[in-house]
């Protein structure tokens, strides 16, 4: 659908996941090419006025350089939910709780932290009788040396999405569950940081208006393009950057291996789909799993056996 409105001469802004795997976006890109227009994806976390503050505090290092991030996408997924045919399969779903819940809190990662550099990452189906995951867990090394621990789990009552940066002058912290206002976060100075005046405090309280990370904020911003036809952010690159990295768990898990960024690329199994072909996630049985014991995924008959990185 996207590539037909470019085709047709339109801009194009798609809900999230933008499209499957790689070799998709590459396709959406070379429709780009031919009439001149752009696609993007919806990510709204990242347009929330309480992001771009925080963002203008690092860029002005008032914060000072971040270290350590944490990101949890905490959902409960029912047998239910999963009853329904398209849900929990390989060719349908392409990946458990990353691309599906995850997506969005990952997404929100980027414009704090900047390009990534590698992935190491197991994942697991613990208690649903399906083809994908129902958790994924990463540790994302970022090219200016940050970490980032990430967990997307669809067994999780508590539903709940919490991302905290550690920054060297001030942790800053975010829970909500599908959005948020400046009210959702939590700012925290390091007491032996020097906050001359309460400059810092005062600096984070200065906040513009307020409308959360709805919608609008990112229409708004796609609506600016429009005129001058300049490329919206969460396309091209910026859409690569974030495709790229839900690709690496998956392959890291598969794999037993870390993934570097850019790494998925056509000759590569994952860049046609996130499960690179599938046989390793594919469970050969349907049987449910016994409560509190992972559910080993066994290859198809002729496959070779999953890499020891993935349950």
């Amino acid at each position: 659908m996207g590539i037909a409105a470019l085709e047709a001469g339109a801009w194009a802004l798609c809900e999230k996941p933008f499209c499957a795997f790689l070799a998709e976006l590459d396709r959406i890109e070379a429709a780009e090419r031919r009439p001149g227009r752009f696609a993007a994806c919806i990510f709204q976390q990242r347009f929330a006025p309480s992001t771009t503050h925080l963002r203008h505090l690092a860029a002005e290092d008032l914060v000072g350089c971040p270290l350590v991030a944490v990101c949890h996408t905490l959902r409960f997924r029912d047998a239910p939910y999963y009853a329904v045919p398209r849900r929990g399969q390989c060719a349908t779903e392409f990946d458990g709780p990353t691309t599906g819940l995850g997506i969005h809190t990952m997404d929100h990662l980027l414009p704090l932290l900047g390009d990534w550099a590698e992935v190491r990452a197991p994942v697991a189906t613990l208690d649903r009788a399906i083809e994908v995951e129902d958790v994924a867990m990463a540790l994302i090394r970022f090219a200016n040396g940050a970490l980032a621990a990430v967990v997307n789990r669809a067994r999780s009552p508590r539903q709940e999405t919490y991302l905290s940066l550690d920054c060297q002058r001030a942790t800053v912290e975010l829970t909500h569950r599908y959005g948020y206002t400046r009210d959702h976060g939590h700012f925290t100075l390091a007491p032996t940081a020097h906050d001359a005046g309460n400059s810092l405090a005062q600096a984070w309280q200065s906040f513009p208006p307020d409308t959360g990370s709805i919608h609008t904020a990112q229409l708004a911003e796609f609506i600016h393009n429009l005129d001058p036809g300049t490329r919206p952010l969460t396309s091209g690159a910026d859409a690569r950057r974030t495709l790229d990295l839900l690709t690496a768990p998956d392959k890291s898990a598969f794999t037993g291996r870390p993934v570097a960024r850019g790494s998925a690329r056509p000759s590569d199994s994952f860049y046609p789909a996130l499960h690179g072909g599938g046989s390793p996630l594919r469970a050969k049985s349907a049987a449910p799993a016994r409560p509190g014991r992972p559910r080993l995924r066994t290859p198809e008959q002729g496959s070779p056996p999953p890499a020891s990185g993935r349950l």
